[in-house]
């Protein structure tokens, strides 16, 4: 994917720069997406692996970054994530739906936890907390609110689980490395 993109062959003209923008798109399929700097000037190339060593395989359009940056000859690449937040013009959360207030959710406890499945296309997924068996319900909503857009099976979380009217129900997902890095 890079060698379509001729990233191997952008050799770096200036050094790091710190900005703060938008992700215009992110395809984790695709490998890559762009964001768009608050302070003007063309797209911002955001490779995949850059936004993995950050902890996390997909990242919601719209969603607020700090980043780094490298100028090349093929044009502004991310050099390194230093913090996503979420889009601010989503929905209310699935949570605040079903009754559940933010203060309460606060309180509770991240869980480590573990992506069973989950579909985009559908909206929603599952996963199990360690050293439980029961699956819990993963909507897409949750993880625009936490500035992900995607999940692959297997992939770590930190959840605030809430007892729903269906069953078990993530109130919020994080990308489990920036729970630990936060710690």
């Amino acid at each position: 994917m890079m060698e379509m993109l001729g990233i191997q062959d952008a050799a770096p003209e200036t050094g790091d720069e710190t900005l703060s923008g938008t992700v215009k798109w992110f395809d984790p399929g695709k490998g890559f997406g762009f964001i768009v700097a608050d302070s003007g000037g063309p797209d911002i190339l955001l490779h995949i692996n850059i936004l993995r060593n950050y902890g996390q395989g997909s990242i919601a359009d719209g969603a607020r970054v700090e980043i780094r940056t490298q100028e090349t000859s093929r044009g502004a690449q991310v050099t390194e994530v230093l913090s996503i937040a979420p889009p601010e013009d989503l929905p209310p959360v699935v949570i605040e739906r079903a009754g559940f207030d933010r203060e309460t959710l606060d309180q509770m406890a991240l869980e480590p936890a573990r992506v069973k499945w989950f579909d985009k296309t559908k909206g929603f997924g599952f996963a199990n907390v360690f050293g439980s068996q029961e699956d819990v319900f993963l909507h897409i909503d949750v993880l625009r609110q936490s500035g992900l857009a995607d999940l692959q099976a297997g992939e770590a979380l930190a959840m605030r689980v809430v007892n729903g009217d269906r069953g078990h129900l993530a109130a919020e997902v994080r990308a489990w490395e920036t729970v630990t890095r936060e710690r």
